[in-house]
């Protein structure tokens, strides 16, 4: 692609440093294989010279612009031998092989730095998407380096090289010189390069998941004959699911299993595999893996037990199993996997346990544990609901519920997504993605272990996340298929409001209550039908008046009843949808009342949801009042639920979901006056010192005023005179403070002393609290303006990342656990959302407590806290308390600052694997 960066100058280093650690990463390429990036070193200049070899002519002198041949060993030298810092080089590798290399080196011209950047790729593995993947992993380490821009001289025909620099977002400036082509764009991440980075991830990791659920051909190593082994009953469930391809049997002891030939090991297969289940004992995994690894089998499914559930020894055996297949180019499902599957007539994979699977529809459906898998896809079967496809990651030590968004997101026979989830892999990942995701197809998700169980902080968290996320939150299996039938079945509703139409006052009086309970509104249009008990005098026509009560049809309704009351429901201006309650005093037959339901329906071209309770034993199946002719229900079929407390629930649930949806998307707010490399060098210098560590207070506001945030000035006294002359200069009136953590929580303010307006309220302020904490150090503090107190803080979410807090202080609040809680980074409505989510926040408002404070100022200060964690990975925790919220301000007493190692978690920079 370049000439060959060979510089006069001696300056390659005999030792070179120690490579980043965090510059190795699996990633994908665009047809959803995984390829390693790492750090070029010394010892691989053996596989380079192979890498060069094999390179066609062509390809050789597109890089080199001539034919170099031969790799000199002055150059093999240069290469690699860098200093990850003015010149830095990585190779992408599958296996032991290197399949692409790329580099760059400083450039000696005045300026901001910038650096000449040239790469290559392997003929066989062009066309890929690795020159892309490549470059913005070698933008990553550059912009860590202080490198500004990437210079690039290209030839002219080599258009495939320069499409690699535009495709990835960079904004070109071109300048031909006869055969050769000038390019030169700055790497600061930009939104519209981010965007390409993000499009790039999401085809390839949804290109990733459909390889595992379309493969051309499945092997299934460990199988039996005996349904009751794991390797018998996936190997049954493959055969008689009507799969698509092959389906070879791996057992060394049997000539065939099933009546299928069976085969030794994966390596005996005469044709190629895509898909390996594999149902071995752990003992055996490592020979599995290694005869896989040598057939190139692009997918494993780990049905296998003893792995991460078992401890120290067997997550750390866990690890090496991903590790060696992604190195080998292989996604894995599992360990301790129920399986895969895909209900697509053209695919017909059924490679799990379960023995039952629902017919086709339009769910997808992902969850980690294999037992409760297993009866959740039985109770999805009974209750009719279909799926399109269905995951269960087990363990999740590869495949997870970030890679299956990606592939529901763009999956065409997809409309509703279902989650039970136990843990994250990445969690400012799955935030993100969830917010883009749920904006076209709704995620229905229910959670379990520590983000359901736990205290009810931690279920505060999960149902503020979700709700920021667009996710539909349930708290049972139950309530998932509820949502999910609704969702797959009808429309999403406009608004709110409800009607409610029944033949069972006690019933529908049920159904009202719930509807109000989850905050839908009831109201009543007026029908020539309406004749329960109470019912109030009608007139037949056009004219609907809203009325806070059901439609009672009495006791004796028919069919035709019913269709006239849904029809003048869903046609009134008034009401967005209809919960339909049919309860007959005696046994009658049933059949009629669906078809008349699902008549007004259809009738209508309103385009509103309608819900049903049957409550009699009939020929209405329970969970669909309308049936499909075979299969699962379609669009347009009529939900029902065994009772109208869970059809309220479940249409409530789903009406919020729309009005996130009908939201405008907010964009991430970075408000002016950020100055983001003097934050890093402050960080990165403390770090050096000292590691992981609390800041002291005058190190958390020099760091915050980086980025836009005033801590009210304080000055740092340890006597009586120092007291003084720092109130002189600060200006009365002031506040003494004492500075240990306990005396600055305590609610009756023993360790403070306020409004301190001469030199001798100071000296006896000062004094008075040394004798009360017994240390000299204290704060002197120029007073802030009296106003509501509240609290902002950054914690670090075991399972959500980090994680902004609001509230307003005080002990009862701390008590009561008031506060709301979003994941970052924030958008401006989500700034806002926050400041007013809490049951206090009222206050806020102003009234008899006192006048209206600056919401506006507490959500802009969010704002910046958000932006400085969003660039400071190694900004862990940060504790704003108080903030005094007053008409025109919103100033911060204190606040407390931990940073530490960048979480390997972090949802910035060059994409990768989790």
């Amino acid at each position: 692609m370049t000439e060959p960066l060979l510089p006069d100058t001696p300056d390659t280093p005999a030792n070179p440093p120690a490579p980043p650690q965090h510059w190795y990463g699996d990633v994908l390429a665009a047809d959803g294989g995984v390829v390693r990036v790492r750090p070029i070193m010394p010892a691989d200049a053996e596989a380079l010279a192979v890498f060069h070899a094999r390179l066609s002519d062509r390809t050789r002198y597109l890089r080199y612009f001539g034919p170099y041949p031969q790799i000199s060993p002055k150059d093999m030298y240069r290469t690699t031998h860098v200093d990850y810092h003015d010149r830095v080089g990585l190779v992408a590798v599958l296996g032991t092989a290197i399949i692409g290399v790329a580099r760059y080196e400083l450039l000696d011209r005045p300026g901001p730095r910038a650096a000449e950047v040239a790469f290559v790729v392997a003929d066989e593995h062009q066309g890929r998407g690795l020159g892309s993947v490549l470059l913005e992993h070698l933008a990553g380490a550059a912009a860590e380096n202080e490198v500004a821009a990437f210079v690039a001289e290209v030839l002219a025909e080599n258009e495939a090289m320069i499409t690699v620099f535009r495709d990835a977002g960079y904004q070109l400036q071109r300048s031909r010189d006869g055969a050769e082509v000038h390019l030169e764009f700055a790497i600061d991440p930009t939104e519209a390069l981010r965007t390409v980075r993000d499009a790039r991830e999401a085809a390839s990791e949804a290109r990733s998941v459909g390889n595992l659920l379309a493969p051309g051909s499945v092997a299934v190593i460990g199988a039996s004959p005996e349904r009751t082994r794991v390797g018998g009953a996936v190997l049954a469930n493959l055969l008689a699911g009507g799969f698509s391809g092959p389906v070879f049997p791996v057992n060394p002891n049997r000539r065939s299993v099933r009546g299928v030939r069976a085969y030794a090991t994966v390596r005996e297969i005469p044709d190629e595999v895509d898909l390996a289940v594999v149902a071995v004992p752990p003992a055996a995994i490592g020979a599995v893996l290694d005869d896989c690894m040598a057939k190139g089998v692009k997918g494993l499914i780990v049905l296998t037990a003893g792995f991460g559930e078992t401890g120290a020894a067997g997550l750390a055996a866990e690890h090496d199993l991903v590790a060696a297949a992604r190195g080998h180019g292989m996604r894995v499902v599992g360990p301790s996997a129920l399986g895969i599957a895909n209900t697509d007539p053209a695919v017909g994979l059924n490679a799990t346990l379960a023995p039952v699977l629902p017919e086709r529809g339009r769910i997808g459906f992902f969850c980690q544990s294999g037992p409760l898998g297993a009866a959740i896809l039985g109770e999805a079967a009974a209750r009719n609901l279909g799926l399109s496809t269905f995951v269960s990651a087990g363990n999740r030590a590869d495949v997870s519920g970030n890679d299956l968004l990606q592939f529901w997101d763009t999956a065409a026979d997809t409309e509703v997504i279902l989650l039970y989830l136990e843990s994250f892999g990445n969690p400012r990942k799955f935030s993100r993605l969830a917010r883009r995701v749920a904006r076209g197809k709704p995620i229905v998700a229910v959670s379990s272990g520590r983000l359901a169980a736990g205290t009810d902080m931690d279920r505060t968290v999960v149902r503020d996340l979700f709700t920021q996320a667009g996710i539909i939150q349930v708290d049972s299996i139950s309530e998932l298929f509820d949502c999910a039938a609704l969702l797959a079945c009808q429309p999403l509703p406009r608004g709110p409001r409800v009607a409610v139409i029944g033949n069972s006052a006690a019933l529908n009086w049920l159904a009202i209550d719930a509807a109000h309970s989850e905050g839908l509104r009831v109201h009543r249009p007026v029908t020539a039908v309406d004749r329960g008990p109470g019912a109030r005098p009608t007139e037949r026509n056009a004219r609907s008046a809203a009325v806070d009560g059901p439609v009672d049809l009495g006791p004796e309704a028919t069919p035709a009843d019913y269709r006239e009351a849904v029809t003048a429901a869903l046609r009134s201006d008034e009401v967005d949808a209809v919960i339909v309650v049919v309860a007959p005093p005696v046994p009658v037959p049933m059949g009629g009342f669906g078809d008349a339901l699902r008549a007004a329906a259809a009738a209508s071209d309103q385009d509103k949801p309608v819900l049903t309770t049957f409550v009699a034993e009939s020929g209405i199946p329970r969970q669909l009042a309308v049936r499909t002719t075979g299969g699962a229900p379609a669009r347009g079929s009529i939900p029902s639920y065994p009772d109208p407390e869970r059809a309220a629930r479940a249409l409530a649930r789903v009406d919020r979901y729309a009005r996130w949806r009908d939201r405008p998307v907010s964009p991430v707010v970075r408000p002016p006056g950020i100055d983001t490399a003097a934050a890093t060098a402050l960080v990165e210098g403390w770090l050096a010192e000292s590691g992981g560590r609390w800041l002291s207070d005058e190190e958390a506001a020099l760091l915050l005023d980086c980025y836009g945030i005033d801590v009210v000035e304080f000055r740092a006294v340890r006597d009586a005179d120092q007291a003084v002359a720092a109130a002189e200069e600060l200006g009365y009136p002031v506040a003494a403070k004492a500075t240990g953590e306990l005396w600055r929580r305590r609610p009756d303010l023993l360790g403070v002393r306020l409004d301190l307006w001469g030199p001798d309220a100071v000296r006896q302020a000062y004094t008075d609290l040394v004798e009360i904490c017994g240390d000299p150090l204290l704060h002197v503090q120029k007073m802030a303006t009296k106003g509501v107190g509240c609290v902002l803080r950054v914690t670090d979410d075991p399972s959500f990342g980090s994680v902004i807090q609001f509230g307003l202080s005080g002990m009862i609040i701390d008590l009561l656990g008031d506060r709301a809680y979003r994941a970052l980074p924030l958008t401006a409505e989500e700034s806002v959302a926050l400041i007013e989510a809490p049951r206090a926040a009222p206050l806020l408002s102003g009234g008899a407590a006192g006048p209206a404070v600056d919401k506006a100022a507490l959500a802009e200060l969010a704002q910046r806290i958000s932006a400085l964690f969003d660039d400071l990975p190694q900004l862990r925790e940060l504790s704003c308390d108080p903030v005094l919220a007053a008409p025109a301000s919103a100033e911060i007493i204190y606040a407390r600052a931990r940073i530490g190692p960048e979480p390997s978690r972090f949802d910035t920079g060059p994409r990768r694997l989790a």
